[in-house]
């Protein structure tokens, strides 16, 4: 081997050496988690939620797509509604859809997308979505965003929201099957 080769030879195991300590040591100057990790954190930091409106939507029928291979598939058109809360009142515009899948589990993937418009004229785009198991014990609650344009309704863009859903549905007489939902009630919370 010549020497150019044995120096080369040489400084990749040098190179080698070094990058496997510097590792090592990076490894070992991790610093240890708090003591306290996994407790339940201090009130103080505990984030809450505010109410800020509440939608009153009307149905159309529901709509069935069908048996798909991710389960089965239906949407309900948007008919508007009226919106009213501390923080923004106005009107749901018609045209939106809530499209819905059904999974094998016996829950359903919601995701909504519509248009609103606030009582100064202002329109604002919503996409809420999030699962619905109406297993025993457990509330469904839901993910709304907004895009709103630049103005006076511009915290919603950067705002996080929950909401609850109460669906409305028309009486039916015994032994009938259920009927479909006829309204929503949507009352949205901002995380703090």
């Amino acid at each position: 081997m010549t020497s150019i080769a044995k120096a080369a030879a040489g400084t990749a195991a040098g190179l080698w050496l070094l990058l496997a300590s510097v590792a090592m040591g990076a490894q070992s100057e991790r610093p240890a988690p708090p003591r306290d990790l996994g407790a339940t954190p201090p009130a103080a930091v505990v984030p809450r939620v505010e109410f800020v409106f509440e939608f009153h939507v009307g149905l159309d029928p529901v709509v069935t797509v069908g048996d798909t291979p991710s389960g089965r598939r239906q949407y309900i058109p948007i008919k508007g509604g009226t919106i009213a809360g501390p923080k923004l009142s106005g009107e749901v515009l018609p045209g939106g859809w809530d499209y819905q899948l059904a999974l094998a589990d016996g829950c359903m993937l919601l995701t909504a997308d519509y248009f609103i418009r606030a009582a100064d004229g202002t329109v604002i785009h919503v996409l809420n979505g999030g699962p619905s198991c109406n297993v025993a014990g457990e509330r469904s609650l839901f993910h709304p965003r907004f895009e709103a344009p630049k103005g006076p309704h511009e915290w919603l863009n950067r705002g996080t929201f929950v909401a609850t859903l109460e669906v409305q549905r028309d009486a039916v007489p015994a032994g009938a099957p259920p009927a479909g939902p006829r309204a929503i009630r949507l009352r949205i919370f901002q995380v703090k």
